[in-house]
């Protein structure tokens, strides 16, 4: 028998050479790299925790900003004054907790990723939301008033 590059001659009992296809070797997919729990390295200036806590702090403050300016005409300024200090702390330890547990067990947000609902859709939804918050803010400060 003789072996080429794409499958393998064999010569049968009546000298034929029949050719038969042999699948190529599959390559080993790359192992995937280990994740580090440490919490350092989850709340570094770089790691996965700051951005994407502080982003979604920002969509659940951008939605809810407006919500409330909306339904009671209050500008953002007046809603903290009015008791949204101790509402901002709860959501936000909720959140940094929801958030962060799965980081330290190891899980990474890619790893969750579907093909509409990406993470990289989620970074950059939370980056438009803190610029939209800060945006929100100052406009109304300059404005000296709700902005609808």
């Amino acid at each position: 028998m003789a072996a080429s590059c794409y499958g393998m001659l064999s010569i049968s009992s009546e000298n034929e050479i029949k050719e038969t296809a042999a699948a190529p070797p599959k390559p080993t997919p790359p192992p995937k790299p280990k994740v580090s729990t440490s919490f350092s390295d989850v709340l570094a200036f770089s790691g996965p925790g700051p951005e994407r806590i502080n982003g979604r702090l920002a969509m659940i403050g951008f939605v809810t900003a407006m919500g409330v300016e909306l339904a009671n005409g209050q500008d953002i300024f007046a809603q903290i004054q009015n008791g949204g200090v101790p509402l901002f702390l709860g959501t936000s330890v909720l959140l940094s907790l929801a958030s962060l547990i799965p980081l330290f067990k190891g899980v990474t947000v890619e790893s969750k990723s579907g093909q509409l609902m990406t993470s990289d859709a989620e970074l950059w939804n939370g980056r438009f939301a803190m610029l939209g918050l800060v945006a929100l803010a100052f406009t109304e400060f300059v404005k000296g008033g709700a902005l609808v």
